[in-house]
């Protein structure tokens, strides 16, 4: 792992840099089922505030991990859905390991049970980032979504905390 890599809580002026490595991902076309970025508004609207992220090297945002709530049920407050993103740059230099290490890290703290991950099965570096830190998976959910006019599977990974919700 690289040790010039920093992990930092995500501001509002990190968005920009968080936006591009987004839109990269999304240009993948095996991400996301967002065809466009959303403003920071949508995003900071949908993700939670005390568990988001960015991975820097020498300055420059290189990767960035948030939590998304699965439910406004109250029972489901401690279950979320995480995302994460690594600029192509910064691939294979252990940015997605050090960020989920610490999003976990973070969501005991707040008292999240199960992290949930939907990954295109085609994504296979990100399901093993996710199977390296005990996600397993749940099952595949088959074309539960179009994007650019063809139905999309996607593997359906948890991880259940070991600490809280025991």
């Amino acid at each position: 792992m690289n040790k010039d890599i920093v992990i930092t809580e995500m501001l509002h002026s990190d968005w920009d840099y968080v936006r591009e490595i987004f839109i990269e991902g999304i240009r993948t076309g095996n991400a996301t089922f967002r065809t466009e970025a959303p403003t920071w508004e949508e995003w900071d609207e949908d993700h939670l505030t005390n568990s988001r992220f960015v991975a820097k090297m020498n300055g420059e945002v290189v990767g960035w991990v948030a939590l998304t709530p699965i439910s406004s049920m109250r029972a489901f407050l401690g279950a979320v859905e995480v995302s994460i993103y690594i600029a192509s740059n910064a691939a294979g230099m252990g940015v997605g390991s050090l960020l989920l290490e610490h999003i976990i890290d973070s969501s005991e703290q707040n008292e999240i049970w199960t992290i949930q991950a939907m990954i295109f099965p085609e994504n296979i570096a990100s399901i093993n980032l996710h199977r390296k830190f005990g996600f397993e998976t749940v099952g595949i959910r088959k074309q539960i979504g179009k994007l650019n006019g063809v139905w999309r599977d996607v593997e359906l990974l948890e991880r259940r905390s070991s600490k809280v919700g025991v």
